[in-house]
């Protein structure tokens, strides 16, 4: 194997290089391959691209493909491959070839390649073939759209719109608007008054800002952020697809306002809006009531309603527009010259076209069979002049004033009911823009418009999708060339009158074009034309003709584009990486230090130094910066000797990320910094003192990992000053992973050593190296000191256990004989008591704690006494004897003396062995097998209590989440009147594996590490607790009693998170495992849980009011109790709290999933049993306004509510109790109580969350009405369980 090595070393390694050049759409689906030495160079990388790419070298930028930082490679940089993070040996590292400085690679003129040497040559391979669907599955650039020619931005001359998110549409519309001379100049012609407006939200100025940008910007796109956000948009909004016809409207709407009282009032209405009759003539006597209504566009219906054949061509559709529709039979029109109802003509008659006619194909339109919106991809043709004579009404251009009849039949017959007349249609308007004509003889008004009235097609708006999204770009024709280019986005493109033809749409006449669904959905929806008249016909402003502030403008933009290039190239040359300090006052700092690759490790230094707040705290000169990983808290090494090396070079370029940090050390003046050498590895020594049980702070060595084992010793006792030939060393690798390092020859490495590591060293020389490593003091040490938290604990502030009692109890280390010594008063009698007491439950707990540990010798940690004294006074007590200063002495008394008499100081009573153990509801719970439980209902029985421990997390889960519920089996089980049990072990024998005989934990008869210290934090008494982790909250909270002064049953533990969130810790079984160092503790009085209790949160359920959902009060409801007891010890409480007098006939509860009500509980049902508990449970109780009719689980409540489509209201939520699940049965009930007959009942499922809130306006279409179903249990409705909402009309 080794001389294989080798001989693969002679070969130098290749890196493969992919390159994905996005400068344009033509190449962004091609991928360039190179191969290349990976001694090779980037700049040579650089000059392989361009002569691969056919592009001029230093004209583009190289940046890594798969990151999202795009900073380039470095153009100059002498640096290899393998040097700048490329990968070799096959692996494919993946570029992108980009725009430099925004401006598009230059293409180098096409020489003879064969002047290449042999090695370059052979270094190539060709490009992989051409995918025509890669990547085009994300963006919507249509590759498929075979352009004639792609060219470069400066080649067409036209700059791109950058896609914020879904802007595609707006681009479109903002592209075709530049490219209309007589907009653009209107607009460079507005001055905008800064000191009138802010310009942020200045609609018109930011076009103007962007079309000055769109005229002379050197970037191939830019960005519209500036313009979005004077429409008010945020950032989300950009994210929706607005209609595009919409948006036009807005912004006219916009600039109307903003342009009122300047030159530009009237622009949008001279350029875009036309007028049409909206009329309806009487075809007996030919009278004719009309108005006059404005458009901006001309909506053109592409199939009719009800027909499957759409128009072929927009003058079919024009023509449609216009035809009238005859009012006959019922829809006779009432006459008002005739007095009666008649046949009517109604229609639309054009009387005025706009200079600039936008016409919009309606290619969205509604399925109503489906019930969806749909786009129609029929074929619809355009022509690129459109003649509008044909659809004018020259008979109405006459003066609206006048009524003509001639005898040429009702038909022709024109009359006008001039009271109808709009108010602002009058001879005046006649001779605007040049369309309209006055009055001189027929045959000159039939000529005079035809001339007049052919317009030129000169934007299409393409939409290429569905109805549910899409993408947007637009085909302009340039009127100063008369080329047509595509606006795609950041991509401007010529293209031909074909490409044009393409988005005619359909899939007829393009020759199997239209081959892939994606491509036939490509088609124009919008198109503009502008008027031929010479008279009137613009050619957009050039830069010299600007007006003066535009000019100003124009140099405005090109300066602040300067110094975005001069940023982005100081960008570009900066080094940008983590900086750590230890900051003597601030502790661990860390910060970014962004250094130009230029400036020396001097300089650096200095602004690291300012950086890190050392000025006046360390001298500067003893500062230097080191090379480290954070991650494993090493330091790599340092650069002596390299104070004017520049950055660039130590770091090893500009990159977007470094592998590594830098770490600002410092030094006292009197010490000096010792060299780190790459290579070294850090080693953290703590000298242990197994005297006096302490582990020191540790002390910095660094070691080589070929040093053997002797070798290190040797090192370690030079920095501590301890004598290596006693010396024990034990490597923590990781968590509970000590390693006695005992070889004197292996060597670091193979012992396992890394960059950083953590060893323990004792050197006393004490017969404790003699026995086993896992059986010597130094290792129980060690495992106490990794499995020690501390714990801070704030003790409630009405402790029954007076301040002056607690101190007491805080003798670290005492003797428990001691711990109530010198309490004052007429505690006294007490404490004697007490004192007695304690000495027989020492004894006690010592026998239990001998057998313990020799029940359990596997178990490493058991017997730990022999260097631990026992800190608790309470460590084994039994729970009924509370050796703590309790409220009542009398109690206390008592109690001493019962514990004292019974046998052995053990608790007799079997029910009461669980009495100190707050078993929490979630524990019992998870005795899953002591509870009889329908058997379709444990099939969905993963416990709940995983969910619901509240100690596990900061978030507590809404109780809908116990699928274990009754739920889901009720109705069978009505119906199969069986109940299966699971057949095992009665609960009271200790089912669970935690508990012995006695009800102890077992883990409790091994002795764990409790170290408690007195400490005050916000005027409030706390404990600082240094507890082993593997204790059990029982064995923690029996620990705590003394400080508490009350028994572990008579207090409650939460646990404080990081936004002070409480949450109780309740399974008294589990370890402080999930705690960590600093974690807060809260302990409340209050009873703790018996065994098989559980803590419940009531909720009223209001189903008609606003907020159905009001909390009322916590209570405790116990397994094997019925819901009617639960009611019953509920009422006085509710009483009480919520000064609520009920009657318990009166009164439900019923399961609470999130704010949906559920099951109705029937007051025979048992908790546990039939209905399924949880811990930090909630319920509904409803207030019934009669007897409880729910009587048995085959019923089934819904909650049913009156829609009325006439008077557009909802009505009151009322309940209907149903037999069965009958469809049937649901409509007889609902008929019953709302007087509707059967035959005309409507209803359908409520959606979402009760009460299921639905707007009126959608009510009708959004629900699923008369579903064809005859049982409520299936698809689409799934009611299965109470408190469905249902609506009916």
């Amino acid at each position: 194997i080794k001389k294989k090595k080798i001989h693969n070393a002679a070969e130098e390694p290749r890196v493969l290089c992919i390159i994905q050049d996005i400068t344009s759409a033509k190449t962004v689906n091609e991928r360039l391959t190179l191969n290349l030495p990976a001694s090779t160079t980037l700049a040579k990388l650089y000059e392989d691209v361009a002569h691969k790419a056919g592009y001029v070298n230093g004209t583009f930028d190289l940046a890594w493909g798969n990151t999202p930082d795009m900073t380039p490679l470095d153009h100059n940089s002498e640096m290899s491959l393998s040097d700048s993070e490329f990968e070799p040996g096959g692996k494919r590292n993946f570029l992108q070839l980009t725009d430099k400085d925004g401006e598009q690679p230059q293409i180098a003129s096409v020489t003879d390649s064969s002047g290449l040497d042999d090695s370059s040559q052979e270094r190539f391979i060709g490009p992989l073939p051409r995918d025509g669907s890669a990547g085009c599955s994300g963006d919507y650039s249509s590759p498929s759209y075979s352009y004639s020619s792609i060219l470069n931005k400066s080649d067409t001359g036209y700059v791109g719109l950058v896609n914020q998110a879904m802007t595609c549409y707006l681009n479109s519309l903002l592209q075709t608007l530049f490219m209309t001379p007589e907009f653009r100049n209107a607009l460079y012609n507005w001055e905008f008054e800064e000191s009138e407006e802010d310009p942020v939200t200045s609609i018109p100025y930011q076009l103007q800002r962007l079309f000055v940008l769109l005229q002379t910007s050197k970037k191939r796109a830019i960005e519209t952020t500036d313009v979005t956000r004077s429409f008010g948009w945020d950032s989300s909004e950009a994210w929706q697809q607005h209609d595009i016809q919409e948006l036009c409207r807005v912004m006219f709407d916009a600039l109307e306002q903003k342009w009122k009282q300047t030159e530009q009032a009237d622009l949008i209405n001279q350029l875009y809006q036309g007028k049409l009759k909206d009329y309806v003539r009487c075809l007996e006597c030919g009278y004719e009531s009309w108005r006059i209504d404005t458009y901006l566009d001309i909506p053109l219906v592409i199939r009719p309603f009800g027909s499957s054949q759409a128009y072929g061509s927009v003058e079919e559709a024009l023509q449609a527009f216009i035809q009238p529709e005859t009012l006959d039979g019922p829809n006779q029109y009432f006459c008002e010259r005739c007095k009666k109802k008649c046949d009517a003509r109604k229609g639309l008659r054009f009387l005025h076209f706009p200079y600039l006619l936008t016409l919009q194909l309606k290619r969205f339109d509604f399925d109503y069979t489906t019930m969806h919106r749909i786009k129609l991809n029929d074929r619809m043709t355009f022509p690129e002049e459109l003649d509008m004579s044909p659809f004018i009404d020259v008979e109405d251009e006459k003066s609206p004033q006048t009524e003509s009849c001639t005898d040429s039949g009702a038909e022709n017959e024109g009359s006008c009911h001039s009271d109808q007349m709009s108010n602002d249609f009058s001879t005046d308007d006649c001779v605007d823009e040049g369309i309209c004509l006055d009055s001189t003889s027929s045959s000159e008004r039939m000529l005079k418009p035809k001339s007049l009235l052919t317009f030129e097609l000169f934007s299409v708006m393409v939409h290429s999708g569905s109805a549910a999204g899409g993408h947007y770009y637009a085909c302009i024709k340039s009127f100063s060339d008369g080329q047509w280019y595509s606006f795609n986005d950041q991509h401007v493109s010529k293209i031909t009158q074909d490409d044009i033809r393409k988005t005619y749409g359909g899939s007829s006449g393009s020759r199997g074009y239209y081959s892939s669904a994606f491509a036939s959905s490509t088609n124009a929806y919008m198109l503009i034309y502008r008027l031929k008249d010479p008279s009137r016909n613009a050619k957009c402003l050039s830069v010299e003709d600007f007006p003066e502030h535009i000019k100003k403008l124009v140099q405005k933009e090109k300066e602040s584009e300067e110094q975005e290039k001069r940023q982005r190239e100081i960008e570009r040359n900066t080094c940008k990486i983590k900086l750590f300090c230890m900051h003597p006052v601030k502790m661990m700092m860390e910060s970014k230090l962004e250094v130009h690759k230029d400036k020396t490790l001097r300089e650096a230094t200095e602004m690291a130094y300012k950086l890190m707040e050392l000025e006046g705290v360390v001298p500067l000169d003893c500062c230097r910066l080191v090379k480290y990983d954070e991650f494993h808290e090493y330091l790599e090494r340092s650069y002596e000797g390299e104070e004017d090396t520049p950055m660039g070079v130590l770091l090893g370029g500009v990159k977007s990320s470094y592998m590594f940090d830098l770490l600002l050390e410092t030094r006292q003046p009197d010490q000096v910094f010792q060299p780190y050498k790459p290579g070294e590895v850090m080693v953290k020594v703590h000298v242990v003192d197994l005297k006096n049980e302490t582990i020191a702070t540790p002390v910095s060595v660094r070691a080589y990992l070929n040093q053997t084992i002797t070798e290190f010793k040797q090192l370690i006792s030079q920095a501590t000053g301890l004598p290596a030939e006693t010396m024990r060393v034990v490597l923590e690798r990781c968590y509970n992973d000590l390693r006695l390092l005992y070889v004197p020859n292996k060597t670091l490495k193979a012992e396992g050593f890394f960059r950083s590591n953590k060893v323990f060293v004792e050197s006393s020389g004490s017969t404790d190296h003699q026995v086993a490593f896992t059986d010597s003091l130094l290792w129980k040490l060690l495992d106490r000191h990794g499995n020690t938290i501390r714990l801070l604990v704030l003790l409630p502030e009405q402790s029954p256990g007076t301040l002056a009692n607690r101190t007491l109890c805080q003798k670290v280390g005492g003797d428990s004989d001691a711990a109530f010594e010198g309490s004052k008063g007429n505690r006294k009698s007490v404490e004697t008591i007490l004192e007695e007491s304690t000495k027989k439950l020492k004894n006690l707990s010592l026998q239990q704690q001998h057998q313990g540990s020799s029940a359990s010798d596997s178990q490493k940690s058991s017997d730990a006494s022999d260097f631990e004294h026992i800190e608790s006074p309470t460590q084994e007590a039994d729970s009924n004897s509370s050796l703590c200063v309790a409220a009542d002495n009398r109690e206390l008394e008592n109690r001493i003396r019962a514990t004292a008499g019974s046998s052995g100081g053990a608790s007799s009573d079997p029910d009461n062995h669980f009495a100190c153990e707050e078993r929490s509801d979630s524990e019992v719970n998870n005795d899953r097998s002591t509870s009889s439980v329908d058997s379709d209902i444990l099939s969905s029985s993963h416990s709940s209590d995983t969910l619901c421990n509240a100690d596990s997390g900061p978030i507590q889960l809404a109780n809908g989440l116990d699928s274990h519920s009754i739920t889901s089996s009720r109705r069978s089980k009505a119906h199969e009147g069986k109940k299966e049990t699971w057949d095992t072990a009665e609960e009271d024998s200790g089912t669970d594996s935690e508990y012995d005989d006695n009800g102890k934990s077992k883990a409790e008869a091994q002795y764990l590490y409790f170290r408690a210290e007195p400490c005050s934090q916000d005027d409030s008494f706390g404990l600082v607790v240094h507890v082993d982790k593997r204790i059990t909250l029982a064995a923690f909270k029996q620990n705590l009693e003394p400080y508490v002064g009350v028994t572990s049953t008579q207090f409650k533990v939460f646990r404080v998170y990081a936004n002070n969130q409480e949450f109780e810790s309740v399974r008294l079984n589990e370890t402080l495992s999930s705690f960590s160092d600093d974690n807060k503790i809260t302990i409340r009085l209050g009873r703790a849980l018996k065994k098989g209790e559980y803590r419940v949160k009531v909720y009223q359920l209001l189903v008609n009011e606003p907020e159905p959902c009001k909390f009322l009060v916590d209570t405790v409801f116990a397994k094997g109790m019925t819901v009617r007891q639960s009611k019953e010890e509920l009422l006085p409480q509710l009483k009480e709290q919520c000064k609520l007098d009920l009657s318990i006939d009166r009164v439900r509860l019923r399961k609470k999933t999130w704010k949906n009500p559920g099951t109705v509980f029937l007051d025979y049902h048992v908790y546990e049993e039939d209905i399924s508990i949880s811990s930090n449970w909630e319920v509904f109780l409803e207030v019934l306004n009669e007897p409880e009719k729910m009587k048995s689980m085959s019923q089934l409540a819904v909650l049913t509510r009156r829609w009325s489509p006439a008077t557009m209201k909802l009505g009151p939520f009322q309940e209907v109790i149903l037999e069965s699940s009958s469809v049937e049965e649901l409509k007889e009930k609902l008929s019953e109580i709302s007087g509707i007959p059967l035959e005309n009942l409507d209803f359908a499922k409520g959606r979402g969350t009760f009460p299921c809130d639905i707007s009126v306006l959608e009510i009708h279409q959004d629900l699923d009405w008369n579903p064809k179903v005859s049982t409520l249990n299936v698809w689409p409705l799934y009611i299965c369980d109470d408190g469905a909402v249902v609506f009916y009309r």
